[in-house]
Parts: structure tokens; sequence; C-alpha cells
């Protein structure tokens, strides 16, 4: 074989030998003479990357095998002397005069990329002037000339990370001299410039060069010595293999790349035949390795090395080479992949079609169109029947692949899937909505009572109207709970959906269908997932709606909340109308005051004020413990919470209106508690079973019977580890005998099964069981005492500064969004002399309740006037009033009673009466006007231990309308003038409530 290569290798030199013009004629077809005739013309861009010899590529695969063949056999057989080869190899390169070898002296041209190795053109940018004006003077002179040396890394960088390669030009250029000789690795190649065409000059290597001394700078120029490769053997074995690892791994990649195939036919026809040194350099030349790793090749004058190194590069291409091939093959059989199963569906359907088995696109959704509306299509309304069928006509006229045809399906769809006049059967038992709401909600009996009046209307008239509620309260009190227990107690769907933040009119009226990506709004999304036309729509947040760019989504609700006019309510996409009248909306807010006056006027106001100490009592224990104990895994029998311990939790903790903070607190408790547990080894997962298979002689799975027993291990302090331990080898009595099947459960971390039956294994089984169940869990009890280690310090702090008010203070009672609270109004004299009175406030006061302030300065002055003539106190007392705490905003006129009776405690020097609060707003004449939040501010009396209330007389019917247990307790005077507030808060003469 080798001599069948030896032999197809000599074929290239005699053929060029013979026939000069056809050789000629044949480079002037190839690729890389067409590229370096480009350079007479002008530069090519192609020629900034590294270099690589090409030739026509239409030669048959069968002369590049032939050409790597003759490499295998010249490497083996041709191994002239040193002298002849390198004469050889210069005849075979270029015929010059004088000689390469003679050139000791040359200017170093730095490469910035690749080394060049001998037998392989490199074309170069020079930018100095100084050094390509050299060049081309040194050409005329018969001196084309220059050693070519690659430039080094500076130190700290990556040679594997790429840079800019404008930046590496620049500092490349920028150095000179000693600089530039520093940066340049000692051995590089001795080129021939074959052509300069403006800055660019190409390079044709010749042999290697080491570096010796600077000669001059600028250009550098350099002593060089010409290196030799060392002597070897060409008949070693070594050598031998290496060389044709190199040349099988050449053809390897030779199968996958048609530019190397080119590379190896142009190289033997342009330099000469193949030897060992010439393989190692053509390799390493060829391959996509880094600079480093090829200037290691060209260092090396080793023979065996160098073959060793460049087959570690060339192995590397291989691999590379092969993974761009299954690159390749995966992204060609994806797509081949996906044609082919789209031509197949593609003829599916028109087999289908020839066969009558299915219809086209159109004609089934028509079809399914129209089997949705014949189901409703005497409760659908005349005007949306019409629409349907002008729509499907035109369906049917329209192309699939048309916009306008999915635009018209779209429509279609939402048309014919909303619930026409379907309504869902409504239950009218009071008696099982009064259930309902006690058992998901506790108090809160106003809001009751007004549900069970819908209800009761609707039962008398056989139907029921749709209404609007507007639930209006603190946060976790309940509002949107109580909504979807409305639902249930009338039987109706429930959905729900929050406008809070909504800026976009279209979320309340829908799109019109010219946008791309139109949708119905929020009322048409809602019909069509619950299914009926009845249902009760939840509005969360209604008070907190936003106004936008896009319109104003509380105007657009003043539609669809007017029961006048939801029963012909317009959605912009369907563009027909539709009956909401029959729709039960329940909205939530937190206050109303932002609520715009047309929307309000709308909606039935409902105030939940929120819940006194003994409703969140009952709310904890019934509702709230029993549903966090259930989430958490814990047993009644584990824990118990104490009722001192909710109390203090309510009181020190969950002061606000609501119950979810308190919700949270519990929650907090319980999850303590789960921790505690576990770390005492308890576990509440299901029993597990174990089935001990015992057996005298032998275990067969076949058809052998075996003694079995199951035994529920329940108890739930004993861990995985004694689990098994625990089991006691059963009575004989108990035994039942059962087949060993594969679904038997045998327990592999027992003993062996003889020991099972021994009077040691039960001995140490009771042991173990005994043992587990003498860990007994101790019980889980939270009492007061110890609820700071569960939840940490109280949060609030008594709001009762006072035990008997000092003089000058008087407590009133605000009203906030959180509830109700108490607050201390305290007045002082700063300063006294004739003539100074005046007074300071303090306290973050609005300016109502500064005007408040003002008007109870004058009135005290009256008042003290007619009960004392001659206390001259508030003309000559400056006055300082404060309302804490002071990092709290407080506005309103409610406080007016409250600051009048402060002042004249201070005025005259007498302190006001224990355990009372009092609330009204104050005219100048000391009349007292009605005030708001009547139930906030009774249950914030109660929480504050007040015994003895002080209301205006108009808020007498609102007082009495209060549930009995927010009532229960409390003292409650009403009056008309403050003369009647002078003698309750300093006599005691009242007429009780």
């Amino acid at each position: 074989m080798l001599r069948a290569a030896a032999a197809a290798a000599a074929a290239f030199p005699a053929r060029f030998a013979a026939a000069p013009a056809v050789a000629a004629a044949e480079e002037m077809r190839s690729p890389l003479l067409r590229v370096f005739g480009t350079l007479r013309s002008g530069r090519s861009s192609a020629l900034r990357t590294r270099v690589r010899f090409c030739s026509s590529s239409s030669g048959s695969d069968s002369e590049a095998a032939a050409a790597a063949a003759a490499a295998e056999a010249k490497a083996e057989d041709a191994v002239p002397a040193e002298g002849e080869a390198e004469g050889k190899a210069s005849s075979a390169i270029v015929s010059t005069n004088p000689r390469p070898e003679d050139f000791l002296s040359v200017i170093a041209l730095p490469l910035p990329h690749r080394p060049l190795f001998p037998g392989f053109y490199m074309p170069i940018y020079v930018k100095d002037p100084k050094l390509l004006q050299a060049l081309i003077e040194n050409r005329k002179r018969s001196i084309p000339y220059a050693g070519a040396f690659l430039v080094k890394d500076e130190e700290g960088t990556d040679p594997s990370i790429v840079a800019s390669p404008d930046s590496d030009h620049k500092s490349i250029d920028n150095l000179k001299g000693k600089e530039l000789l520093k940066r340049l690795h000692e051995i590089g190649t001795l080129a021939q410039i074959t052509s300069i065409q403006g800055d660019q000059v190409v390079l044709l290597g010749h042999r290697r060069l080491r570096i010796t001394e600077m000669v001059e700078e600028d250009p550098l120029t350099v002593k060089v010595d010409h290196l030799k490769e060392n002597t070897y053997n060409k008949d070693d074995d070594v050598i031998k293999a290496t060389s044709f690892e190199v040349i099988s791994t050449l053809r390897e990649v030779l199968k996958t790349s048609s530019l190397w195939k080119d590379h190896v036919q142009t190289y033997i026809q342009h330099v000469g035949d193949f030897n060992y040194p010439r393989l190692a350099d053509f390799g390493a030349a060829i391959s996509g390795a880094n600079k480093l790793l090829c200037q290691e090749v060209l260092e090396e004058l080793d023979v065996d090395k160098r073959l060793k190194l460049t087959l570690e590069l060339v192995k590397k291409d291989m691999e590379i080479s092969k993974l761009q091939q299954a690159i390749a093959k995966a992204i060609e059989e994806k797509i081949s992949g996906d044609q082919r199963r789209y031509l197949l569906n593609e003829q599916l359907k028109a087999i289908k079609k020839e066969l009558g088995l299915e219809t086209d696109d159109k004609t089934a959704l028509s079809a399914k169109f129209r089997e949705r509306i014949e189901a409703k299509k005497d409760k659908c309304p005349p005007h949306v029947l019409q629409v349907i069928e002008e729509e499907l006509t035109k369906l049917q006229l329209l192309e699939a692949s048309s916009s306008e045809f999915n635009v018209t399906r779209n429509y279609l769809d939402w048309l014919t899937v909303l619930p026409w006049g379907n309504y869902s059967n409504e239950n009218f038992d009071v008696h099982h909505a009064q259930e309902i709401l006690d058992e998901d909600h506790y108090g809160l009996s106003d809001v009751k009572e007004r549900i069970l009046e819908f209800i009761a209307v609707g039962k008398l008239r056989g139907t029921s109207q749709g209404k609007i509620i507007c639930l209006s309260g603190p946060p976790g009190v309940g509002k949107t709970s109580i909504g979807r227990s409305i639902a249930r107690a009338l039987n109706r769907q429930f959905y729900r959906f929050s406008v809070g933040g909504l800026a976009d009119v279209a979320e309340i009226k829908g799109h019109r269908r010219t946008y791309v990506g139109a949708m119905p709004g929020k009322m048409v999304q809602c019909l069509k997932s619950v299914g009926t036309a009845n249902p009760l729509v939840l509005i969360d947040e209604i008070d907190k709606l936003g106004r936008g760019h896009s319109g104003d989504p509380a105007s657009a609700l003043l539609e669809l909340l007017d029961p006048e006019q939801n029963i012909n309510f317009l959605d912009h996409y369907l563009d027909v109308p539709i009956d909401l009248s029959k729709v039960l909306f329940v909205c939530t807010a937190n206050v109303i005051d932002t609520i715009p006056n047309p929307l309000l006027d709308r909606m039935e106001i409902i105030s939940i004020a929120g819940y006194i100490t003994d409703e969140k009592m009952h709310i904890a224990r019934d509702y709230l413990e029993k549903n966090t104990r259930e989430a958490c895994g814990i047993k009644p029998e584990q824990v118990e919470v104490t009722d001192a311990a909710l109390l203090a939790l309510i009181e020190n903790y969950c002061r606000e209106a609501g119950v979810r903070n308190l919700q949270k607190q519990i929650e907090k408790i319980y999850r303590k508690i789960a921790l505690q547990l576990v770390r005492q080894g308890v576990s509440n997962e299901p029993a597990q079973v174990a089935v001990i298979a015992t057996a005298s002689d032998e275990l067969t799975v076949g058809g052998s019977e075996t003694m079995v027993k199951d035994e529920n291990l329940k108890d739930p302090a004993i861990e995985d580890a004694a689990l098994v331990n625990s089991i006691i080898d059963p009575a004989p009595e108990e035994v039942k005998e059962v087949p060993l099947t594969e679904e038997t459960l045998v327990t592999e971390q027992t003993l062996s099964v003889d020991k099972l039956n021994t009077s040691e294994g039960n001995k140490d089984a009771e042991e173990a069981q005994e043992e587990a169940a003498g860990k007994a869990v101790e019980k889980v009890l939270i009492d007061s005492s110890n609820l700071d280690d569960f939840v940490g310090k109280p949060v609030f702090q008594a709001e009762r500064i006072y035990e008997q008010t000092p003089v000058g203070v008087v407590m009133g009672l605000a009203w906030t969004s959180m509830g109700g609270s108490t607050l201390y109004i305290e007045t002082t004299k700063v300063e006294e002399g004739e003539g100074k009175g005046a007074l300071v406030m303090t306290g973050q006061l609005g300016d109502v309740m500064k005007e408040s302030a003002q008007i109870a300065h004058t009135v005290s002055r009256a008042i003290l006037r007619d009960r004392e003539p001659g206390n001259q106190f508030f003309a000559n007392s400056k006055l300082h009033l404060h309302v804490p705490a002071g990092a709290t905003p407080k506005d309103g006129p409610s406080a007016g009673c409250t600051m009048i009776t402060s002042m004249l405690s201070l005025a005259m020097g007498k302190p006001a009466r224990k355990d009372l609060a009092m609330t009204g707003e104050v005219t100048l004449t000391g009349r007292i006007l009605p005030i708001g939040g009547v139930k906030e501010k009774a249950i914030a009396a109660r929480r504050s231990s007040i015994k003895t209330i002080i209301f205006p007389s108009a808020n007498k019917r609102d007082f009495d309308e209060l549930a009995p247990n927010v009532k229960e307790g409390l003292e409650v005077h009403f009056v008309d003038t403050y003369s009647e507030i002078y003698e309750l808060a300093f006599k005691g003469e009242a007429e009780t409530s």
C-alpha cells in the first residue's frame, strides 16, 4: 500500500515537470493564486486573518486521498541528508541570489496573531512609515528578506481572551527599539517579501531564526542565527508511528473539511514533497490552535517532539470538526423533521377532506358556533342572534389566512359563549341564609340584616333584582369574605375583581375590536367565567380607583353600577347590549370619602366599624384558632391557648378594628408550637403499617404460605428508628396464614426472621415499645405569662395614661381608618402677665382642628366670665394646648368640647370627672353639633375601660342602633349645649341614658 501511495505521490512533481504549461494553467485556476493576484490591484480584506493555502476545489476526493497517501509514503521513505534537504527546499520555494542562509542581519517584523511557518504565506500591515520604506528599499536592493517574530502577550493578560484588534496594533506600533525587542519571541521565521502594495506586505516563510542581538533600533534590526532541525533517525519507529498518526488524523479531517484538502494539494504543488519536519509544520500551521501553542511547535527543533506537539493540535481540531458535524446534523434533522411533519399534516388534511372525514376550518368553526347558540336560541335576545348570523356569514367569505378572519372568529367565540338568559336557581330561604352567614362570620348583625332583607324581598316577589351594596370599613373586618358568604347563601356564582389603582377604562368597558389583541371588559369576562347571568360580583377596593391618560374608570363604573342603566350595558368589544340588572354588585372600600359623589350616590353604604374585644375573642376561638391549628397539623389535645392569653394578645398586640393582624399573631404562635413539638419527637403523620414475614426454614415468593401480621403503629411519639423494634411477635391465635406475594410488605430493617421468633427478640421489642410509650409529650400551654415568648414584647401600651386625670387634661374620642381610639387633650399655662392671653397649639393638628381650638378658647373665656366674673385667667395667661401623640397627624372638628373642658379645668384648677370621655363639635354660641364614627368611638371607650361617655344629642339614634354587646356597661349622656357638659364634667349632675 505504501508503494502505491508513494507512486501516487510521485505523480505530482512528474506531472508538473513534464507539462509546465498545464501546471501553469492549474496554478492560475488555483484560488490561492487568484487571491495573491488581487494584491496587484488592491488590498484584500480577506488577508487580515491568518492565511491558509488553498487550491482549486474542483479536484475529486480521490486526488486528495492520493495526496495524503503520497505524504505518508514520503514521510516513511524519503528523508534526504540535511544539506541536500535544505537545498531542495530552497529550490522548491523560490530561486534567490544570494541565498537565504547568507542573511545574518534582518529587519524584525512583529506578528500580533500567529507565527509564520516555513512554506506558508502571510499578509501583514505595516503602519510605521519608516519601517515600510526600509522594506521597500531592501527589496529594490535584492535583499527581499526580513525576520517575522510573534509578539508576546502583556503581563497579566489572558491569551484566551479576545481583545480589540485595533488596540493590539496600536500598542505594538508604538513600541520601538529595545521595548519592541523585549515583546518579541526569541525564535521566529526568515520571511521573503513577495509583494508590497500600500502598507500591505506579503511574507513567505523559509526557515527558523533565533535573535542574538540588536543592531539598529529604528527600524528594529537584529542579528540572527539560522536554526536547523536536530538530527534524527528516519527509521525510528516512534517517529514513524507519530507521523502516521498525524497523517491518519489529517485524513479524518480531510473527510469533513474541503479547505484542508486544498491545503494539502497546494502545499505539495508549491513547496515540495512532505518529510517529517515539514509534516509537523504543516499540521501546526493549518490547525486552529492559539498562537502560543503554534509558537511552541515553531521553537521545537527536535523532530519527534515537534510531531507529537502537532499531533495534539490536529487531534483537537478533529474533535472540534466532529462537534461541528454533530451540531450541523442536529439542526438539519430538526429542520427537516419540522418540514416533514408539516407536509404530512397537510397531506392528512387533504385526504380526510376528500374522504369526508373532516371538514375545513371555516365549516368546523361555523358548526361549533351554531351548536353553541342553538341551546340558547330561545333565551338569547333577537338583536344578538341577528349579529351572530351576520358574523357567521361574514366568516364563510373570509380567507382563513387573513387577519380579519381571526378577529371575526374571536368575536363569535365571545358572543356564543356568554350565558344569554341562563340564570342560576336562587335560594330564598331566610333561615338557611341566616345559618350560613352566622357560620362564616361572628357579629356584623347590621350587614346580615340587610342581606336577609334582600332575600325576603326576593321571596315575596318571586324574583330578585340586582342591587349595589358598598361595604365600608377598616382593613381586616371581613368585607371580602362577606361577599363570598352572601353568594353561598343565595346560591349564586361568585366573581371578584379588584379595581385598586385601575386607570384604564378598557378594563371596565373593553377594547374596540379594531385594536390588536382587543379583549372585552371585566364584566363580560365575568359572565363567561361563571356561566350564569345573575352572579354576585365583588368589586374590591373601589375607593382606590386611579385616573390616567386612558380615561376615568370611576365614570365608566357609573353605567355598570346604575340599576337603571346596566339593563343595557354596552361593552366596546361586543358592541351589543347586555342585561346586568340581575347581577348583585357588592363593593368594598376602606373609606368612602375618596369615592366620587355620583358613584357613591348609586350605592347603598353599609358601614362595618370593626370588632370589639368580646367579638374578637369569639372570632379567635371559633374561627382563627381552629383553622390555624388544622393548617399547622397540630391536634387539639397537644396545645391549649387560654382565654387570658387571647385577651392579652388582642389588647396588647392587635388593637386594630379588623382581625387580620390577630390571625397573623395566632399563626405565629402555632408555628412556634409546631417547632417545639417536632423537637420533642412528635409526628402527626398517618399511622404506618408494618408486616412481618416469618417462616421455619425457607422464604419463597413462589407459592409457599407464610405467617404474617399487620400491626398499625399509631403512637406519634415513636420515631422511625424505633418503628421496627416495637413490633411484637403475634400470639398463635392471632396469626393468620396468607400467601406471600410480591405485594406483601417485608420489613428489611428488622433482625433476621429466626431472631424475631426467639425470646430474646421479643424482649428487645417489648423494651423498645415501653421506652417509646414512656415518651409522653407534655401539653403546650399558652398563657398570658408566657405569651411574650411566642409573639415578643407587647406592641401597644395602655391608652389610658392617667388613672385620675390631672388639672387641664381631658380624654377625648377619635375616629381613625383603623377604628376608634382615645386621646388626651392637655392644656398648661406657659406665661402669666397682664394682657398676655394667647394660645399655642402642638401635636400635628390639621387646619380644622386648629380652628376648633380657637373656637374652644373663645367659648372657654365666655363660660368662665359667666361662671366666675372675677377670674382673669384667660386674659392674662399664655396657654399651650397639646394633643399626644405628636407623631400622629390629627384633624377634625369633634374635639371642640374636649378642648373647652381642658381649658376650663386649668382655669378653675379643678380636675375633670374620672372615667369620663367626650366628643362633639362646638359652635361659638356653645351648641354641640353631631359627629361621626359613633360605634368606633364607643368601642375605643370600652377598650380603655371608660364608663361614662358624652355624645351630642343628634347622635342618640346612631347609638341606639348599636349592638347590645357594644353598649353594654357604658353610661352615655347626650347633650345639646356645653353647659350640660360643664355640669357633667365638674359637678357630676347628669341625665343618664
